[in-house]
Parts: C-alpha cells; sequence; structure tokens
C-alpha cells in the first residue's frame, strides 16, 4: 500500500458523498427493471444475490462502495480485522469454500476483501452489481406491486421485491463538535479510511474512541506513532483473540468436515462453533470456577463471551464473578497503576458482556510504552476543535497531526432509515423509528410490502456471528419469495398487529438479561438523541431459526394481495 501525505482533506460523514454514475448500460441503467434488487455488496447482499438467481430472478445489486464486501471494503484503517474465526466467519456456499483458503484464523481486511474476489470469480456477482450506486428514495407502488428506488446520481430500478443487506453499520456517526472542519491536519471517520495508507512515524496522533475500531488502530500505530493519544470515554473490556496462520493443506483436509460444521454453528447461541455451558456460575466451586475461565480465556476468541456459564448475562453476581476475572487477567498486563485504573478499573463500568467486546493480541501492552497514553473523557469531554488539534471540558487542548473519528455508527436502525424509504401511506422510515423500531420477524417491516432486511434490527444481528445469521435470515426471504413466485402472490406486508407482536417478543427476551442496564450498542448505540431500545433478539441464534419458520408456508402475521388472474 503506497503512503500518501494527505493535507486536510475534507471529512466525509455520508454515504451519499461517495454516490456516482460509472456506466449507463447493464446494472447502472435508468428506469432498470428487475424482480429483486438487492441493496449492499457485503456477506449479505452476496448471499441473496447467489440464493434468488438459484431461483431464475433477474437480481441485481446496487452497492455504494468500489467493490463487493460491504464493511470490508469500507473498514481499512490501520489493524482492521475480523473479531470471528474462520471457518465459522464465511458464506456457506460450496463453490466458494472449494475455491478459497485463509491465510489465518482470523483475517484483515485485505483477507475479506480476497474471498470476495473469490465470490465474484466462482459465483459472476460485479457483472450484476451497479457500484458507487447509493440508494437515497424508495416506494412501493401497490397498483404495480413494484418498488421504484433512486439512487444519489439520480437513476431509478423497479423492483418487485426489494431486499436491504444494508447491515448494523451502514450509517457511520460523527458527533457535531464546533470547530471540526477547522482543523488542519488529516482527520477521518474510521469507516471512511483512505485506501492510501497515511504515515504516523513521527506524527502526534489522535483516537477518539475505544470500540472494536479504537482497539485495532492502538495496535496498529502503537508501535509506529510518534505519539499517540486515545480518548477514552468507557473502557473496551477485551478478550484475547489468539489468531494464528493456517496452512492450505490443514485447511484442505478439513474441509469434508465443513458441512457439518456450518450447519452446527445454527444450533449455537451465537452462530459460532461454540455455546454457552450448562452450568450456572455457582454450580461450581470457586477452584472450578477458576479452571473453567481459565480454559475459555486460553481457548480465546469469543468463548469467554458466548461460552461461558449460562447465567453470567442474567445474573449480577454471577456476573460479577466473570469481571473479577477479567480484571485480573489484564490489570496484569499493564505497567503503571492510573492506567490500570483508567483501562481495566477494579469496579465494573457495566455488567460484563453486555457490550460486545473487542478481541485483540496487544491492545494493553501499547499503553505500557512511553509513546502512548490514554486521555479519560469520561467527565471531561470533547467540547470541540481548532487548527491544531481537540479542546476538552476543562480547557485543556491537545495538539496532533493525525485524527481517527471512531466513534462508531448510527448502529443497527441507521443503515435502513439512510436511504429515504417510504411506506404505502408516505411516511418515512427514519421518522417512524425515531421513538422505536418496529419490524417482523426482524426481516419485515409493516407498510413496506415486499421489502426484507438481513443482519439488522430486530434479528440475532451484534449478538451473534454474521454469516451464519445471514444465512438463517436469507435462506428464509428466499423461500418466501419462491412462496410468493409459485402462488401468484402480488406482494406481501406484514400486519400491525404481528409487528407489536415481535417488538414485544424483543423486549422480553432483552429485559430477561443485564443488557437494558446500560446503554450499548444492543440500547440505542452512541448516538444522543437515538432511542434507548432493544434492536436485536437476545433469545440466541437456533431459537431465532425456529420462531421465524413457524409463520412458513402459511406466511402468518402477513396480509397477503395475490396478483390479478
Amino acid at each position: 500500500m503506497a503512503k500518501v501525505e494527505l493535507t486536510n482533506p475534507k471529512l466525509k460523514t455520508q454515504l451519499s458523498e461517495y454516490g456516482r454514475r460509472r456506466r449507463t448500460d447493464g446494472p447502472y441503467a435508468d428506469n432498470l427493471e428487475v424482480d429483486a434488487l438487492v441493496v449492499g455488496g457485503g456477506f449479505a447482499g452476496v448471499f441473496m444475490f447467489y440464493s434468488l438467481r438459484k431461483e431464475g430472478l433477474k437480481t441485481v445489486i446496487y452497492e455504494a462502495g468500489t467493490d463487493l464486501g460491504g464493511t470490508w471494503r469500507w473498514n481499512c484503517y490501520p489493524g482492521a480485522m475480523v473479531d470471528s474465526e474462520v471457518p465459522e466467519y464465511q458464506l456457506n456456499i460450496p463453490e466458494v469454500i472449494k475455491a478459497h483458503n485463509w491465510p489465518n484464523n482470523y483475517p484483515n481486511y485485505h483477507d475479506l476483501r480476497d474471498y470476495f474476489d473469490t465470490c465474484d470469480r466462482v459465483l459472476d456477482i460485479k457483472s450484476n452489481t451497479a457500484f458507487e450506486s447509493v440508494v437515497v428514495d424508495g416506494h412501493f407502488n401497490t397498483d404495480e406491486g413494484r418498488w421504484y428506488v433512486k439512487t444519489a446520481d439520480g437513476r431509478t430500478a423497479k423492483a418487485k421485491y426489494l431486499v436491504i443487506c444494508a447491515g448494523f453499520a451502514a450509517k457511520r456517526y460523527v458527533p457535531d463538535w464546533p470547530g471540526i472542519d477547522k482543523f488542519k491536519g488529516v482527520i477521518h471517520h474510521s469507516s471512511f479510511w483512505p485506501d492510501e495508507e497515511i504515515p504516523v512515524e513521527g506524527k502526534k496522533c489522535g483516537i477518539i474512541g475505544t470500540g472494536a475500531t479504537g482497539v485495532q488502530i492502538t495496535q496498529a500505530w502503537g508501535p509506529k506513532a510518534g505519539h499517540l493519544k486515545v480518548f477514552q470515554r468507557t473502557p473496551n473490556l477485551t478478550v484475547p483473540m489468539r489468531q494464528r496462520d493456517l496452512t492450505v493443506e490443514e485447511q484442505e483436509a478439513a474441509k469434508k468436515w465443513y458441512p457439518e460444521l456450518l450447519a452446527l454453528r445454527e444450533h449455537c447461541f451465537g452462530g459460532f462453533l461454540y455455546t454457552f455451558s450448562e452450568r450456572n456460575t455457582f454450580d461450581d466451586t470457586p477452584e472450578e470456577r477458576e479452571k473453567f475461565y481459565e480454559k475459555l480465556w486460553q481457548d480465546g476468541g469469543f468463548r469467554y463471551w458466548l461460552g461461558n456459564y449460562k447465567d453470567y448475562l442474567t445474573d449480577p453476581k454471577a456476573n460479577q464473578e466473570a469481571y473479577n476475572f477479567w480484571v485480573k487477567k489484564q490489570r496484569a498486563r499493564l505497567n503503571d497503576p492510573k492506567k490500570q485504573e483508567i483501562l481495566v478499573p477494579e469496579k465494573m463500568p457495566h455488567y460484563w458482556g453486555i457490550k460486545r467486546p473487542c478481541l485483540e493480541y496487544s491492545y494493553l501492552e501499547q499503553f505500557n510504552r512511553p509513546n502512548v497514553e490514554v486521555v479519560d473523557i469520561k467527565n471531561n469531554a470533547i467540547v470541540g476543535f481548532d487548527e491544531t488539534g481537540i479542546n476538552l471540558e476543562d480547557g485543556t487542548h491537545h495538539d496532533l497531526d493525525v485524527i481517527v473519528i471512531a466513534t462508531g455508527f448510527d448502529v443497527v436502525t441507521g443503515g435502513m432509515t439512510a436511504m429515504g424509504l417510504h411506506a404505502v401511506n408516505g411516511e418515512s422510515l427514519d421518522d417512524q423509528w425515531k421513538k422505536a423500531a418496529y419490524t417482523y420477524l426482524g426481516t419485515t417491516v409493516a407498510g413496506y410490502p415486499n421489502m426484507f432486511h438481513l443482519y439488522g434490527p430486530h434479528g440475532p444481528t451484534l449478538l451473534s456471528n454474521g454469516p451464519t445469521t445471514i444465512e438463517v435470515q436469507g435462506r428464509w426471504i428466499t423461500d418466501v419469495i419462491r412462496n410468493c413466485e409459485r402462488n401468484g402472490v402480488k406482494y406481501i406486508n406484514p400486519t400491525e398487529e404481528a409487528s407489536k407482536a415481535w417488538k414485544k417478543r424483543i423486549n422480553e427476551l432483552s429485559d430477561a438479561t443485564l443488557f437494558p442496564t446500560t446503554k450499548s450498542t444492543y440500547m440505542g448505540g452512541s448516538k444522543p438523541d437515538k432511542a434507548f431500545e432493544q434492536t436485536n433478539y437476545a433469545g440466541g441464534l437456533h431459537n431465532y431459526g425456529e420462531e421465524i419458520r413457524k409463520v412458513l408456508p402459511a406466511l402468518d402475521g402477513f396480509n397477503v394481495v395475490k396478483a390479478a388472474a
């Protein structure tokens, strides 16, 4: 990757700033008419395109980015890598599995891009994809039974089925800090990071935010930056990644087991190849608990999160035991008592595991370096920017040359509300969901006929492995569309009553846990004006799949409108 000096580039915050028309033919044509329009070219978009094309439907993808890969095209910031392990972090498409091998068990964004290039080489997807196509408006015509979808560059597509594959992180969140446009150095939101490498040697660098992105950039820049300041509001309760190289030989030998393994992941709570213990925390003696925790810790990944005792996400005392072990493990990695208390506090900042933990391999060790410091902004917020850096509430000024805004997203719902989608009554989805999001089954929305979504609101989403959830939802969507096509259905529209019942179900599952005790990506995210509500199905992926399957084939909970004879 070439290193490029960027002088005060314009900070981009909206997908629409990336929209342009590459061509006027094929998937880029105006007044494009298709059976199904898939919005998003990541894991969900690839799976839905693959599935719907097999059903014989003329299908096109609109992707806002420059290539396939979804989040793995946008998130090219330093150190960007996945937090889910292969082989479970891939689609169960036999042709692709046969053609692709991974360099290690936790791929970085380069490796994920290679994977999507394999998907295209094997499945021929890009010839039916319009890139840099940002959806800004959508209406359903009930007379025609078709969606009319517009892009930022002025094109219109018409489709019987609209499948939203934007995922949970399509709309970036940049706080409205005064003076941000005055800063003379390099500044980007992490998810709009340029492909060119930005040199940080000898530079004063700042990272705002300590979510997964902030953790990964800290690991990448700590050894290189002249000086690095990490602005932290809440400590990230990280767990060890345990990355290791994979040989082609061992992967090829294991592929005979992949059908069973990838089916097994759908029976586990989070769509991984492990699930919660059958035991409660205090069923074991302290010595047995210690041994169990240690095994999870050494095995790494999300095992300490979703392979732990089955009661720790519901019982505060059990949760405290999990946190105590975590503190013991993580404090030992830090040399400075002050940094220990900021990064690994003795008192829980929130219950352990109710925020998706970040996997890391050297995060805390970076703060033992003389050039890396943590700036606690929990009670001393950022109040603005000037030409040379960041100003805090107490008057402190931090001089910086390069700034990463790692403040996350308008999480889970934002990707859909940013598209200008409108219900049949004319209301926008953005307005409808300002107070609370409503879906039916985490795949459809009342008032939006023949529209489906994956890995978004009210599915297992952030409590699960993406590809696994996508396949469970994607097969269901494909089966519904097949049902409609074979039975002469013009459109289906979930009822308000069914949507309210599903919302109640989402809340019941969440309220039985410790999730509602704090604002998190599960409960409203970091955007201040966003509703404090659960947007994920908290009952586990297997139970979710069983629930949504119950409405088939009768399409319970939907108004079904047949096509005219």
